[in-house]
């Protein structure tokens, strides 16, 4: 049962105003965009959604969920480790480590604690241990923020409206919550990845230019 005061930790932690500079970041949906992939509102919904089933998404919660139940340093930076190895490209490196960065720093000064860098999905599973949140809604959280905020890319990228921004967050919040749960009883052992294109465009974007985003 989350409490209140769960629930508003969750919505600091993973609201667009938390600093972590998740604006800055498209996850490479801005080559994607560029090249044709995705036009309108039905195909960002698509995108998305195969972020989340069949790529990023559904191996960080599975990290995030690794993290939470990690019992010492040393498990946790295996876990890290792990999800270094398995991101597809080295910007999306970069997009993890920065925001665990930025997390993990901020609340080492806010609300003390350990201030070692971890990957973004692997330090909000630790934190979430530590200040002893549920686990499934912390996931589906995570799930949500890391939607939205491509969402919100897609917004300054493509005529889709915020109209059409709220459509596609609706549509997707029932597939956050049940990966939410696959997480919850899911292990390393369940990582995979068969989001090809989307691994291909973050790659791709290592070059673009001209671009906005970092990633």
């Amino acid at each position: 049962m989350l409490t209140e005061t769960q629930a508003l930790t969750l919505a600091r932690w993973l609201s667009p105003a938390y600093p972590v500079g998740g604006f800055a970041y498209s996850h490479g949906l801005e080559t994607a965009i560029a090249d044709g992939h995705v036009t309108d509102e039905a195909s960002l919904q698509d995108w998305l959604s195969d972020l989340l089933e069949h790529g990023a998404g559904r191996n960080d919660a599975l990290f995030l969920a690794a993290a939470f139940r990690a019992t010492d340093d040393a498990e946790l930076a295996r876990i890290d480790a792990t999800a270094r190895a398995f991101a597809a490209a080295r910007e999306r490196v970069i997009e993890a480590e920065r925001q665990g960065a930025a997390f993990v720093r901020t609340e080492a000064a806010v609300s003390g604690g350990p201030d070692t860098p971890l990957l973004h999905p692997v330090a909000i599973g630790a934190r979430a241990a530590r200040h002893g949140l549920p686990l499934r809604p912390t996931v589906a959280l995570y799930l949500h923020g890391f939607m939205a905020n491509l969402v919100s890319a897609a917004l300054r990228l493509m005529p889709l409206g915020q109209t059409g921004g709220q459509r596609v967050q609706i549509a997707l919040a029932p597939l956050c919550e049940r990966l939410a749960a696959e997480a919850k009883t899911g292990t390393l052992d369940d990582l995979s990845s068969t989001s090809f294109l989307g691994d291909v465009t973050a790659m791709r974007h290592e070059t673009q230019q001209p671009r906005i985003f970092a990633t």
